[in-house]
């Protein structure tokens, strides 16, 4: 097991033999090698492992990521604060040396810089993104192995962030009442080719994604992005035909649509398990959504006479419109089994066609038809589903 360590500068001889692509060797009691006057790594290995090669990197901050633009990834946490977390078997010296990252809602994985044809690498961050360990295992299976035991102890602690993560739900304005279902990490492929962490917190209606562990009910109520599920459609989950065993092939594809159009994500995961279970989550939170909200309704313009669009997943569509102390007066209402068609023009313009006399029905919804239109499709796939049918 090998791990990249950065005790600052180190002498000439060492720093030529890592540059040199060989490692130094360390074996037995675990002596400092010939010209290296900085005893660091030999303390440190004491504890890791009692044999380990260890490679002088002059500069590896590239190799971190961090969700703070510009800003320094924290390597000194106090010791007090190690000693609290760290076994009290360790020695103050050797707690001094240590980096503790811990495990509640960290994020691990093996898909990492450097490329690696032997598939060695790990990737270790705090939930809060201020601590990364960047790791190389003897071999695959031995790297395998460890995501797999920081996965399993990770998962162990779930349900305490759940809990936490419920309290803060509870008085963060707009998003209040809502249950979470599903909390995990995403690494999203974005436009540039590069990507990035984002902590998904799924709830009865809403994907909620942000960059880091919400830590207070403040920043529990500023994700990054938010997305209700029944304007969010599931468009992709699966591998990429052609791709290779290590790139981000496990992946699924989400479409929401807004008022400013049609947002994408693609998203990636480590495996096919976690795979398997964002798909479903999404596809029954988006069916679960639009059983509970029921109805949604929209001001419009139809044949020159301002009125409502109501949409409800048993009723179907309403068009009417309503004065001041008077009744609604309904101007058309169609079942959804009379849906021929719908489309729009990804302006403002929705046309809905249920094969009747009076044919296609274009209605000015005065902005983007995107989050309607989504809403349309979430209810059809949400009755299918009731029958027992596969959307």
């Amino acid at each position: 097991y090998e791990e990249k360590l950065l005790y600052g500068e180190g002498d000439g001889a060492l720093e030529q033999a890592a540059q040199g692509g060989h490692g130094v060797p360390f074996s037995g009691d675990l002596q400092d090698p010939p010209g290296c006057s900085h005893p660091g790594p030999r303390r440190a290995l004491n504890w890791v492992l009692p044999s380990l090669p260890v490679k002088y990197m002059k500069e590896i901050s590239p190799y971190f990521k961090n969700s703070s633009a510009g800003a320094t990834v924290s390597w000194d946490p106090s010791p007090s604060a190690l000693q609290k977390r760290s076994s009290p078997l360790l020695p103050p010296r050797e707690l001094r040396e240590g980096r503790t990252v811990p495990l509640k809602m960290c994020y691990v994985s093996r898909k990492c810089l450097p490329a690696d044809p032997e598939h060695r690498y790990l990737e270790v961050c705090s939930a809060d993104g201020r601590l990364a360990l960047f790791l190389r295992a003897k071999d695959e299976a031995t790297a395998q192995s460890w995501l797999s035991a920081i996965q399993a102890n990770a998962s162990a602690l779930l349900p305490r962030v759940k809990e936490e993560l419920r309290a803060q739900l509870a008085g963060a304005g707009a998003v209040a009442g809502r249950d979470i279902k599903h909390v995990g990490w995403l690494t999203e492929q974005l436009p540039s080719a590069g990507t990035r962490n984002l902590l998904a917190v799924l709830t009865e209606k809403e994907l909620l994604l942000y960059g880091s562990l919400p830590q207070s009910r403040e920043a529990m109520g500023k994700p990054t992005h938010s997305y209700p599920l029944i304007a969010t459609r599931l468009v992709h989950s699966g591998p990429a035909k052609g791709s290779a065993l290590y790139e981000a092939e496990l992946s699924f594809a989400l479409r929401s649509g807004t008022r400013l159009g049609v947002q994408t994500h693609l998203f990636s995961l480590e495996n096919p398990r976690d795979l398997a279970l964002w798909t479903r989550l999404l596809v029954d939170g988006t069916h679960g959504a639009a059983e509970l909200v029921q109805e949604v309704s929209t001001a419009c313009t139809w044949k020159g006479q301002d009125c409502t669009l109501s949409i409800h997943i048993d009723k179907g569509f309403t068009i009417f419109t309503t004065e001041p102390g008077l009744s609604k007066t309904i101007l058309l209402q169609q079942p959804f089994e009379k849906l021929q068609m719908s489309s729009d023009d990804g302006t403002k313009m929705l046309y809905l066609d249920f094969g009747g006399p009076e044919g296609e029905i274009q209605l000015d919804l005065h902005s983007c038809p995107k989050t309607i239109v989504f809403i349309i499709h979430s209810f059809l796939s949400a009755k299918v589903t009731r029958l027992g049918l596969l959307a």
